[in-house]
């Protein structure tokens, strides 16, 4: 499997991909040579959530990302109080940013020269866009014979709703999902924008991206991927489809054993207002968790799977938690397999021990975000260039895709 950049920047020690910062940002980013994606070239037009994402994963594993965006005035490529604007863009990070007037011929023929020395493109934009701007798919076939054009929306290329507005929430409404989710008397529960932007589209289509590629071992040849962000999250959701086939799952949300419905998977309030999420599952973790809770005794616990016995449990439950402060059930279960941790915020799950030990977070340019994953070969992904800010790396881009202009 060869990528339009195979061969560049190879050796025994830690390399940097084909996105080399300018000089003037300060922020190189290392890639091992055993990065999986090293050496594959990626146009991504800018756009908005998931298909960043999708970028994110890419150029996180050792792509080189190129983000097309539109012409900006003005010569940027030394602001440095621009690129302290984009900091916090985490999504752009390790990418490298060209912005070309595609009305433009001599900006055209650029892009064209990207096209071609490229081996993916991914856009996000809704169907027809790319079309209009004599961008789609036979048009670039003419330009790359062997390009994987990856498109991502939220209905699809087709279909009734395809020309539809929508967002995640309505992606995953549609999917089946949002009704799933949440308590029983009250309304669904948004599950931010997870499900259907960043797992049903932005992962969802880095994965067929990658299978693509890894396809083309066999065979290079033009490939359009069509990704809908509200299949991507129904097949995210095909355990529970399974569910419901053999009667294990009822439509009717916060009555099944993994949506709450059950007290031994759910999510408790404790004394000082923190929380306290209970897993326990499986009979030996419950029987683990009832007996650190000192309540092997009580009838209230004794049938674990009895519906019946639910509303009961869940109380007693409620009551044990709100007894003490989320801190003391950590330390009171911290040592023991009893599936139940404390919920905790971004800011605590970025310092917990776990995290630090794993290097689960990184800090760059003053900013902390999850770290390049997962883990190959016993080495995560490097830390991550700063995200660029648009037209940032035009010069390096022309170099190296040995483009005259």
């Amino acid at each position: 499997m060869v990528g339009k950049g195979d061969g560049q920047n190879v050796s025994n020690v830690a390399v940097p991909n084909d996105a080399l910062i300018a000089s003037g940002s300060g922020g190189q980013a290392m890639i091992s040579n055993s990065a999986p994606l090293l050496g594959f070239r990626v146009l991504e037009f800018a756009g908005i959530g998931p298909g960043p994402f999708c970028g994110m994963l890419l150029a996180d594993l050792g792509a080189t990302v190129v983000r097309v965006d539109r012409a900006i005035d003005g010569d940027k490529k030394d602001d440095r109080e621009l690129q302290e604007r984009y900091l916090s863009d985490v999504m752009g990070r390790s990418k490298l940013s060209i912005d070309l007037n595609l009305k433009d011929p001599a900006s055209r023929g650029v892009l064209e020269e990207l096209i071609a020395k490229s081996d993916v493109l991914l856009e996000g934009y809704r169907p027809g866009v790319m079309e209009r701007l004599e961008l789609g798919p036979l048009d670039v076939e003419k330009i790359n014979p062997t390009m994987i054009y990856a498109r991502m929306t939220g209905w699809g290329q087709s279909g009734p709703l395809s020309a539809r507005a929508g967002h995640d929430m309505n992606y995953i409404s549609l999917a089946g999902i949002l009704s799933m989710i949440g308590p029983f008397e009250a309304e669904p529960v948004i599950p931010l924008n997870l499900v259907g932007d960043f797992g049903g589209g932005g992962m969802f289509m880095a994965f067929s991206i990658a299978a693509a590629l890894a396809g083309r071992a066999s065979e290079e040849r033009f490939m359009v991927i069509d990704t809908a962000m509200f299949e991507g999250a129904a097949t995210l959701a095909s355990m529970i489809f399974g569910m419901r086939s053999n009667g294990s799952w009822i439509d009717e949300r916060d009555s099944n054993l993994l949506d709450g419905g059950a007290p031994f998977y759910s999510i408790y309030r404790c004394k000082d207002g923190g929380y306290v999420g209970v897993g326990a599952l499986e009979p030996q973790f419950y029987a683990t968790l009832i007996d650190r809770l000192g309540q092997s005794e009580n009838e209230l616990f004794s049938k674990q799977y009895d519906k019946a016995t639910w509303p009961a449990m869940r109380s007693a439950f409620s009551e044990i938690f709100l007894g003490q402060n989320r801190s003391y059930f950590e330390e009171l279960l911290g040592d023991i397999d009893a599936c139940t941790f404390g919920v905790f915020t971004p800011s605590e799950a970025i310092d917990h021990p776990h995290s630090r030990f794993r290097g689960s977070f990184s800090e760059v340019g003053g900013v902390s975000q999850p770290s390049p994953g997962p883990i190959f070969n016993a080495t995560r992904p490097s830390v991550p260039g700063l995200p660029p800010y648009p037209g940032r790396d035009r010069e390096k881009i022309m170099e190296i895709f040995q483009i005259q202009r």
